[in-house]
């Protein structure tokens, strides 16, 4: 099984929300849809800029305790050096 740490941003860039889940398309289709109330249907924050995959929880889940601590030029360095154009990449989930 994989494990996924994925950062999803609104349209403007504004809104950063980083989460884990073990199947990163159906989680994403899920922010997409607004299937569950909460932060991200709220604010309309449903695109998916980066993600990282792992062969272990414990892994993710510290990847994404630590994301969420650091600074948030820390994450959109990260999420420029994986994505430069901030397109989403939703579409090129397997």
């Amino acid at each position: 099984m994989h494990y996924y740490v994925y950062i999803l941003t609104n349209a403007n860039h504004a809104v950063l929300y980083i989460g884990v889940t073990n199947d990163l398309q159906r989680r994403v289709h899920e922010h997409k849809t607004g299937l569950h109330p909460g932060f991200t249907k709220k604010c309309n924050v449903h695109k998916l800029v980066y993600w990282e995959q792992f062969t272990e929880v414990k892994a993710a889940i510290d990847q994404e305790k630590q994301l969420k601590a650091g600074s948030r030029q820390k994450k959109l360095d990260l999420i420029q050096s994986f994505n430069p154009e901030w397109k989403d990449r939703f579409d090129t989930l397997g």
